[in-house]
């Protein structure tokens, strides 16, 4: 991984608030995984077990790090859905990228430390990889966070932090 930014799941103290009420002001919502199972976690980034009880719960990324940072996404604030464990996990402990948001399509999204929207890249058929996407995009002094998200769902899926 880069020496400039670091992966992050959501935070704990996000979580325990998440599983009480979500960011669209709802009770989590809870499901049981099939044979596969394979849902992305996003309190430890891996994937689910099959059979096992998992939590859906609406999630505002930008609006938690404006809150923590100082930034005004404004406009750009989303709120979407995630999986979480129901109940406290291990989360994530790093280093690396996880297989867990690998994927053959993603997205990243780059914002400025004031919460604007900066630009993006398209990951299509691992062309470019996950760590050469970031490494470019923190090539701009301005990037502050950089999200990665599913491109079929939009689903968000990590978090990557300048550090």
């Amino acid at each position: 991984m880069s020496e400039n930014y670091e992966l992050r799941a959501i935070a704990p103290e996000a979580l325990k608030l998440l599983r009480t009420a979500d960011d669209a002001g709802q009770p989590p919502r809870t499901v049981v995984e099939g044979e596969e199972g394979g849902s992305p976690m996003r309190c430890c980034l891996g994937r689910s077990r099959p059979h096992e009880t998992i939590a859906l719960v609406s999630y505002a990324p930008l609006r938690r790090w404006a809150a923590e940072t100082g930034a005004t996404p404004g406009p750009y604030d989303e709120v979407g859905p995630v999986f979480i464990h129901p109940g406290e996990c291990d989360g994530w402990t790093g280093p690396g990228i996880p297989d867990g948001i690998r994927g053959t399509r993603r997205v990243l999204r780059a914002y400025s430390a004031e919460g604007g929207i900066l630009g993006g890249r398209l990951l299509n058929g691992g062309e470019p990889t996950l760590e050469e996407g970031l490494a470019e995009l923190y090539r701009d002094p301005r990037v502050a966070s950089v999200h990665v998200r599913a491109v079929e769902f939009g689903c968000f899926l990590a978090e990557t932090r300048r550090v």
